[in-house]
């Protein structure tokens, strides 16, 4: 088990909020050895303290001080009323809410306990945390899922998660009314990865009404499985397109998920799996050290692109990504026409070569020295 980035928080209590299979529970189970936890997978569980909220109390033994912790929270949205009156009822406790969707909990019209706990977000594993073990080629081929990293055949791992996924998720929940079009959907969706969202290209590429694949979108990010990035446009200069980019979370589940035959090269895949490999290095370190960076992308009506633009406090910076071994000025383009706007962003050009050099204002860096060197980079 490799050691986690993420830090508890020490008194207060806290939502955790990730995808299935990114390493919740088991990072639980090593932090709070000694917690009280309550799995509302466990259908006993979930029974029990869905027939009578008041169960959750009398099942804290009386003088109790320290962490209860209740799984997958989000099969049982009500009970927060009951961990909101407990919170202020008992400072002893410390409460620590995870789930794997926040689609019942906004459905239900709960409010997070209005601010009483604090939301932290799970991700896949990191480079920095796999320390030597990871691997650029092999990341691309698995993602960063702990079981499928380190699984000996990640390919049946991944679409073993995908089917859980639609059952536990969706189909038990009643998300999707046919679920056959929903993996429709998620073929066709797949295309889009790191590319700029048209609802109504996918509607018609899986022949789903466009507003039932608005929703399918809608329920991807709920579910945790999808990123869309919006398009940064503070003090624009030029007319930017509004769409924004999509996304699945981790590279090895868009890449079960893209549909693969003959015409499909294997160049496709990997410049969007290598984009969301940065991606989810981005997200994971900005959301572990609470950089407060904004992510978005730069996109112009004219058609020039930036992948990724970082806003925030700590910096500004702008970050083109390659899987090319070799570094092309007329890829750069971008960058440049992004810096004639921004003078005061850091200009980043990732690529699969191995030389570490400038080009006028362009940092080019090899990705592996990227992933290496994440942290420092952007909190310097």
């Amino acid at each position: 088990m490799y050691d986690r980035i993420f830090k508890p928080e020490k008194q207060s209590s806290f939502f955790i909020f990730g995808a299935r299979g990114t390493g919740k529970t088991s990072w639980l189970g090593s932090h709070y050895k000694s917690a009280i936890f309550f799995d509302l997978l466990e259908a006993e569980t979930l029974f029990d303290l869905r027939s009578d909220h008041n169960n959750l109390e009398k099942r804290i033994p009386p003088g109790y001080r320290g962490a209860v912790i209740i799984d997958e929270v989000q099969k049982l949205p009500l009970i927060l009323d009951e961990v909101h009156r407990l919170i202020e009822k008992n400072k002893r406790l410390q409460f620590v809410l995870t789930g794997s969707s926040a689609r019942k909990l906004k459905r239900s019209g709960v409010n997070l306990m209005a601010g009483r706990a604090l939301v932290r977000n799970f991700y896949p594993l990191t480079a920095e945390e796999l320390g030597s073990d990871f691997n650029i080629s092999k990341a691309l081929k698995t993602g960063l899922l702990p079981a499928a990293y380190t699984s000996e055949n990640p390919d049946s791992f991944l679409k073993a998660y995908v089917l859980t996924y639609l059952d536990v998720e969706v189909r038990l929940e009643g998300l999707a009314k046919d679920m056959m079009d929903f993996t429709r959907f998620l073929q066709a969706a797949s295309f889009s990865q790191g590319s700029l969202l048209n609802v109504s290209t996918v509607a018609s590429d899986c022949a789903i009404e466009r507003r039932t694949v608005s929703n399918y979108f809608e329920l991807l990010r709920d579910i945790l499985l999808s990123y869309e990035l919006p398009v940064f446009s503070k003090r624009a200069k030029r007319e930017l397109i509004k769409h924004r980019k999509f996304y699945f979370f981790d590279a090895g589940v868009f890449r079960i998920l893209r549909p693969r035959g003959p015409l499909d090269s294997e160049s496709e895949m990997s410049g969007p799996a290598m984009e969301t490999l940065v991606l989810q290095e981005l997200m994971a370190i900005n959301s572990y050290n609470e950089l407060g960076y904004e992510i978005s992308t730069w996109h112009t009506k004219n058609h020039e692109e930036v992948d990724f633009v970082l806003y925030g406090p700590k910096g500004f910076f702008a970050i083109e990504v390659k899987s090319g071994s070799r570094f092309r000025e007329s890829e750069a383009h971008c960058l440049e026409l992004f810096a004639g706007d921004y003078p005061q962003a850091h200009l980043l050009y990732l690529y699969g070569g191995d030389r570490h050099f400038s080009h006028g204002k362009i940092e080019v860096m090899p990705l592996d020295k990227f992933f290496k060197n994440c942290k420092k980079l952007i909190a310097p």
